[in-house]
């Protein structure tokens, strides 16, 4: 009997706690600095109103009043800096070649039509501009706009140039950088810790079992941004005819799990930036805030633009 009055006063003990500290978290933690806040993010530039990683679609959405630059970058054979999503030029430019095989002089153009990823049968129609831009391009263009780096592959040299460029333009405190990748995330936090890192995909999986299990609240997190999917919108593109049983019901499930309004309070009392990516509609625009998000994720940056100011949604401070 006192064996149970003790499990049972350790556990309401225990939980009593965790949730306090859940809703409370600066009780344990100090909450991060945040250099800047981002409600509106521009992905690729905004892939649905210009072509992908193109300096135009980064100027339109500057233009705009975006918040954030969301970009992708890879190493040339000549170790130039390049923004570009594919490290094959094949599905952007035709040519069946690597950019890491390539100097940046013999880098070819965009084509003229590019699909877009994340909307059901949409191609963007690009102008002149169609050159696969440097990222000092980009700091230089936009020296005051935070920007959003994935490093897409497992390259030192890649990651040490970016730190250093990052450095030499005065954007430690304009820059978050990462990848889904662990490797790719823990070389960019120990190469220079004072640029803010991603959760990566593995750590994005702690963090749920932290959450549902209540030891959140007690761990110490080092990442300042949490970009997660909305799981739900796979339905919208790939079609929910062409999906199987199985696959909706993941969809659905994962959803469920990672869509956590609690969850993402507790991350933000702590200085930490949430942002669903990559969401098309007002539909999903208004969920994921309703949520709690900081910030989305959009390839359309005028209808999140439009969106924002007819919900009376403030700019961050």
């Amino acid at each position: 009997m006192c064996a149970a009055v003790y499990v049972l006063s350790t556990v309401t003990g225990y939980v009593l706690t965790s949730a306090l500290l859940m809703k409370c978290p600066n009780l344990l933690h100090r909450r991060k600095r945040e250099p800047f806040l981002s409600k509106h993010i521009s992905h690729r530039g905004g892939a649905g109103e210009n072509l992908e990683n193109t300096m135009a679609a980064f100027k339109h959405a500057v233009d705009l009043g975006t918040d954030m630059l969301e970009l992708d970058c890879h190493l040339t054979k000549d170790e130039q800096v390049v923004v570009s999503h594919d490290a094959s030029l094949l599905r952007a430019s035709g040519i069946n070649a690597h950019i890491s095989d390539m100097t940046y002089a013999e880098l070819p153009p965009y084509l003229c039509k590019l699909g877009v990823t994340f909307q059901r049968e949409c191609i963007c129609e690009g102008g002149e501009d169609k050159r696969i831009p440097l990222l000092k391009d980009v700091f230089e263009a936009f020296p005051h706009t935070p920007v959003n780096i994935d490093i897409k592959v497992n390259d030192d040299r890649l990651i040490k140039k970016v730190s250093e460029m990052v450095v030499n333009y005065d954007r430690e405190n304009l820059t978050v950088w990462g990848n889904a990748s662990n490797k790719i995330v823990n070389k960019c936090y120990t190469e220079n810790p004072r640029i803010p890192v991603l959760f990566s995909l593995f750590r994005v999986l702690q963090l749920l079992g932290l959450f549902y299990t209540g030891l959140l609240p007690f761990v110490p997190l080092k990442e300042q941004f949490l970009e997660i999917p909305m799981p739900s919108i796979i339905t919208k593109i790939k079609g929910p005819d062409r999906l199987t049983r199985s696959q909706r019901l993941i969809a659905w499930l994962a959803d469920t799990l990672l869509m956590r309004k609690t969850l993402f309070q507790h991350l933000t009392a702590r200085g930490i930036q949430v942002y669903i990516w990559v969401l098309n509609d007002e539909e999903d625009f208004q969920r994921a805030f309703d949520l709690g998000a900081t910030g989305v994720m959009t390839d359309f940056p005028t209808r999140l633009k439009e969106f924002l100011d007819l919900n009376g949604i403030s700019k961050p401070r």
